[in-house]
């Protein structure tokens, strides 16, 4: 029995880490992705941000993130126990006495859980993108996902109110991708739009971005590495029904990808007359969205559907906020806001156990608390240091002004 335990323990650690490896891809993917929906006079300062960001989060939830959002106590709190660092290892004794109830290493989780806190920040990057101070984003970093998103997540994955409340979120819908939607719309209010992005008289200006095979490229790497994000969310995989389900979860995610990609797309010809690629990219973005919330107890068919919601809710929403006058260069707010909320609500379709007044409960906390705290953190950001380049910056590109090189040198006329 006790090796039986050791070897299980092994098995959940390894499949843990190997999962984080596929989230940490994704870092990569959103660099990618933001790359290429961005003009190419920004594309060198975009990538900076994220690195930095990635470098950012894991030193921020190493120092109090992880031990904020997991304390160990407090259970069915709003309020965190404010720790720091990650705690002490699982020793082997522990580990026999608990007759298997502790399946991984503290260290797995925590290297699991902070390529989260960086997909959170991630998504924030793209929808200030262009026209946004380097150092004020990297600032903004530092608090959420310090602070900002530990908090959040405590009250859902810690065992906090929300989690006592009966809110159901497997893998993350509300926790990170809504999250991040709303410290970016925050972000958005403040920093305002590009500079030719809206026209006086309320039309919208497309500005297309310099390489949508990179863009495509990073979607692509998106989708790979949310099978780590969905399947390592069901924590272990060592028994006969926990293999099953970490399969039936990586079915569920990749057809919801597909129902959202397709939706996306038929959307978009319908209402434009045309097969936008950047709307194709964000629809099959939006349909892993909606299905991280639950991808486990809905049906493959269920599944395709919730993410052809979420690909169609997503077109609606990028053309609802661009008439809004609030512009996101990516999509971020909508495929992770939009499609996040939606996700959310269709847990009550797939998961018997779920209640709509939970969800909603959810829905407002998180957003309220992301929202908030953020504009407050953005506002102090603005006021001291200014958030916003120059007019004159921002049409040379950021690339220039924030970095001092260039990410396509040979595109730039020089004289002899």
């Amino acid at each position: 029995m006790e090796d039986l335990i050791q070897t299980n323990y092994a098995l959940d650690t390894f499949y843990f880490l190997v999962m984080g490896a596929l989230v940490m891809f994704m870092a990569p993917g959103f660099a990618m992705l933001e790359a290429g929906l961005v003009r190419a006079k920004n594309t060198s300062e975009i990538l900076t941000k994220n690195v930095a960001l990635f470098a950012i989060a894991c030193i921020m939830y190493l120092l109090c993130g992880y031990a904020i959002m997991y304390p160990g106590a407090g259970e069915g709190s709003w309020i965190p126990i404010f720790g720091t660092l990650i705690g002490e290892e699982n020793s082997t004794e522990a580990v026999l006495a608990s007759g298997g109830d502790t399946y991984y290493s503290v260290r797995s989780d925590y290297f699991f859980q902070v390529v989260f806190v960086a997909t959170a920040m991630s998504i924030v990057s793209g929808a200030v993108a262009e026209r946004m101070k380097l150092w004020a984003f990297l600032t903004f970093a530092v608090v959420m996902t310090g602070f900002i998103y530990p908090v959040q997540g405590f009250w859902k994955w810690g065992g906090g109110a929300l989690n006592e409340a009966g809110f159901l979120d497997f893998a993350g819908s509300g926790v990170v991708h809504m999250c991040g939607a709303a410290a970016a719309l925050a972000g958005v209010l403040l920093l305002g739009a590009r500079k030719g992005k809206f026209g006086p008289d309320g039309q919208v200006n497309a500005i297309p971005g310099a390489n949508l095979p990179l863009a495509t490229l990073g979607m692509f790497i998106l989708w790979f590495g949310w099978f780590g994000f969905n399947g390592g969310s069901e924590l272990m995989v060592s028994n006969v029904d926990e293999a099953n389900a970490v399969a039936q979860v990586f079915v569920n995610t990749n057809i919801a990808a597909c129902g959202g990609l397709i939706a996306a797309l038929i959307t978009a010809r319908l209402l434009f007359g045309k097969a936008d690629l950047t709307m194709a990219l964000n629809g099959a973005l939006a349909g892993l969205v909606s299905i991280t919330a639950e991808p486990l107890t809905g049906s493959a068919p269920l599944s395709m559907l919730i993410g052809a919601v979420g690909g169609v809710l997503v077109v609606f929403s990028i053309v609802a906020l661009d008439r809004m006058k609030i512009d996101d260069p990516v999509g971020a707010i909508s495929v992770h806001g939009a499609a996040g909320i939606w996700g959310l609500l269709a847990v009550c379709i797939s998961n018997p156990d779920a209640t709509i007044g939970a969800q909603l409960l959810g829905i407002v906390a998180i957003f309220a608390w992301v929202f908030i705290t953020s504009l407050i953190v953005w506002f102090i950001l603005k006021a001291v240091m200014g958030i916003r380049v120059s007019e004159e910056e921002e049409y040379e590109g950021v690339d220039l002004s924030e970095c001092g090189l260039e990410a396509y040198p040979e595109f730039v006329k020089t004289t002899v």
